[in-house]
């Protein structure tokens, strides 16, 4: 308990929070953590441009009525494997065995 509002006072100071904003361990951190999220942006709207150019949502957009949902599951299928298969095909044979 005492450890604790030692550390709640020294990290509620100006003058050491300042000390630790200019020390190299710190700033390395911020410029990590900065990469990390702006890395994480730019795959998110790949992925969504992905998706928003995939074959499987129109057909879900175009199908999205009434009808048979047997027939439009069968064919969301089929477009999306067919899509899977495009993506694995460049694999080479070692890389889609996995792991040994």
């Amino acid at each position: 308990m005492v450890l604790k509002r030692i550390l709640y006072s020294l990290l509620n100071s100006a003058h050491v929070v300042d000390r630790l904003a200019e020390s190299r361990p710190i700033r390395r951190a911020a410029q990590i953590t900065a990469s990390a999220v702006t890395r994480a942006q730019l795959a998110g709207r790949d992925a969504a441009a992905r998706v928003l150019r995939s074959e499987t949502l129109r057909l879900l957009r175009r199908d999205g009525g009434p009808g048979d949902a047997r027939r439009r599951a069968g064919r969301v299928r089929d477009a999306f494997l067919r899509e899977l298969r495009q993506a694995l095909s460049p694999m080479t044979p070692e890389m889609s065995r996995g792991p040994q």
